[in-house]
């Protein structure tokens, strides 16, 4: 584990980040079966890279693959989860987090890191990131931000830095091989304006490479000499940032904490003053973290997909099955800290033993596998697919489309809620285009006590807060039919709970029906409640119950799932 928990230690074999990927080639026993994975992988790098979503026709010229290959491998995406489809478009689906997220498991990185970078940033009231090599350059893996802040500062995890204009670049440079070095020089030939790196600003003239080298050594000699680095304002203008290395036990910088402050609340020498000492304790303790023997890190769970199946039969020529099992294999090796050998590998994605040594061949040439003895773990470089941009996505967000689906299913509205105080506050919402749709809007407040939304949410709570919950929610008569004694909101609560699910007949409004179900999260909690709401016709309740509820909850159900996926390492914003 040493070198290779954060991906650290680059090899020969990494290309130049930014640039296009080997060609694949028949040596190492790899065959043309692996094409199709790597061309889904272009794919996906496309698609993490626009910034809207993509049609097949820019697929093809941004890849240079013909249409036919282009429409293949997007239905294979589509079909296996990770890209979405609305209408002639193509967009990022959370289930694509799972290839970071076997990579942040099997590392053993962000448990590690969680702890420190939270106690961290609410010390220093500053942003915090950590920050590992991937190739030549710096992959954010972990952040946490100040709570309150209105504008926090900070990068998202998986976003890619410089090397040369970054304090951890500088750090983790202190431990480079030549062919690093090498890579570097010619990423920086390559992309002389930093073009290839959204998370910074794009450079106004390119800087002659003799000045960049003798600056960039400079630096990391410093930086080797101090234990720390200090970039004044040369990641963006405004900014400055600080950081340190998180060492392996021979010494090597494997990781760095980098704390990142605004010019008009921190100079450079000013920052350093403030946070060095408790950043080098951070360090320290995430260090003793992942090495140290007295405090070991729990196994990662096992990855949330299945292990290949085969959907040739059903979907025919469209689906591409090189892809699908090359993309099993990645997922599988999350499913253990420390990574999978060949053989377990294998297993676990449920493909023979030379299909996944032929697979795991091709992910390793094109970086986003690292093999460490007899042992592979996914690389950083997988946070490049699509990482940065999904893992800031809102439960609203994650929500929406699975919404969308439920109305064209039942052709009623439906909306997403959480609880806050007596009130249920919707957060999404689709709604049909009937005469009887209620207006309703995202920030749309109801009392909680009076909607199906509120009762499931409410009657997820222990059983011993509802009595004085009941008190505080101060119920009143909304229609003939509210609800509103202590004993039948009690009752209604314990159906709620009971049965996993409410209905309300007309108690909010007359006229209105509504039905829901509770969404949890990956420890089970309800953090929000999903609803279809109708006009209370001449269909009963009990109708309108056997109708829905189905597909209510395979809703639900759809929308937890790709909750758990985004909030694996970092958590989702609910309200």
């Amino acid at each position: 584990m040493a070198r290779g928990v954060a991906g650290a230690q680059a090899g020969a074999s990494k290309q130049p980040t930014g640039t296009a990927p080997p060609a694949a080639g028949p040596e190492a026993g790899r065959g043309e079966a692996v094409g199709p994975l790597e061309r889904g992988l272009d794919v996906l790098r496309v698609m993490a890279d626009s910034a809207e979503a993509v049609r097949p026709g820019d697929l093809v010229r941004a890849t240079g693959l013909a249409r036919s290959a282009v429409d293949r491998i997007a239905a294979t995406l589509v079909h296996l989860g990770y890209l979405r489809a609305e209408g002639r478009d193509l967009v990022l689906a959370p289930r694509l987090m799972e290839f970071g997220n076997a990579y942040l498991d099997a590392s053993g990185l962000s448990r590690a890191l969680r702890p420190s970078l939270e106690r961290l940033t609410r010390t220093l009231d500053e942003s915090v990131s950590a920050i590992v090599l991937d190739g030549c350059d710096a992959r954010i893996v972990g952040t946490a931000v100040p709570p309150g802040r209105v504008i926090p500062l900070g990068f998202r995890v998986g976003d890619l830095l410089p090397s040369e204009r970054c304090a951890a670049g500088a750090v983790l440079a202190t431990g480079w091989d030549p062919p690093t070095h090498e890579a570097w020089r010619a990423r920086r030939a390559a992309d002389p304006l930093d073009a290839g790196f959204p998370a910074v600003p794009t450079r106004p003239t390119a800087p002659r490479p003799e000045r960049t080298e003798a600056d960039f050594a400079s630096w990391t000699t410093a930086a080797a000499a101090n234990g720390w680095a200090l970039d004044d304002q040369l990641v963006a203008p405004g900014l400055v940032a600080l950081a340190v290395p998180v060492r392996d036990p021979d010494g090597r910088p494997v990781c760095a904490i980098s704390v990142l402050a605004h010019t008009s609340r921190h100079s450079a020498d000013d920052l350093r003053a403030h946070a060095l000492t408790e950043m080098n304790r951070a360090a320290q303790d995430i260090a003793d973290a992942l090495y140290g023997t007295s405090r070991p890190l729990p196994a990662a769970p096992p990855p949330a997909a299945p292990a290949y199946a085969d959907a040739k039969p059903e979907l025919g020529p469209s689906f591409l099955q090189a892809l699908a099992r090359g993309l099993a294999v990645l997922t599988a090796l999350g499913g253990q800290r420390g990574g999978l050998t060949l053989a377990e590998a294998a297993e676990a994605a449920g493909l023979s033993y030379q299909s996944a040594r032929r697979n795991l061949l091709t992910l390793s040439e094109l970086s986003y596998v690292e093999q460490h003895g007899r042992r592979f773990l996914p690389g950083p470089r997988v946070l490049e697919l699509g990482y940065a941009r999904l893992s800031t996505l809102t439960l609203a967000d994650i929500a929406r489309p699975h919404l969308a689906d439920l109305v064209a299913r039942v052709r009623e509205s439906a909306s997403l809620a959480v609880l806050d105080g007596a009130e249920v506050r919707y957060v999404a919402r689709v709604a049909t285009g009937q005469i009887t749709s209620a207006r309703i809007t995202p920030g749309t407040r109801l009392p909680a006590y009076a909607t199906s939304m509120g009762r499931v949410l409410l009657a997820d709570l222990p059983r011993a807060q509802w009595p004085e919950r009941i008190r505080s929610l101060r119920p009143q008569a909304l229609t003939p039919h509210t609800l509103t004694s202590p004993e039948a909101l009690t009752a209604a609560f314990a159906h709620a709970a009971d049965d996993g699910f409410a209905l309300v007949e007309q108690e909010l409004e007359a006229g209105l029906r509504s039905l829901a179900v509770p969404v949890r999260d990956r420890s089970g909690r309800a953090v929000a409640a999903l609803n279809v709401a109708m006009h209370a016709g001449p269909e009963s309740p009990e109708q309108t119950r056997d109708t829905m509820l189905s597909a209510l909850r395979a809703c639900a159900a759809r929308v937890e799932a790709d909750l758990a996926l985004a909030s694996a390492h970092a958590p989702v914003e609910t309200g």
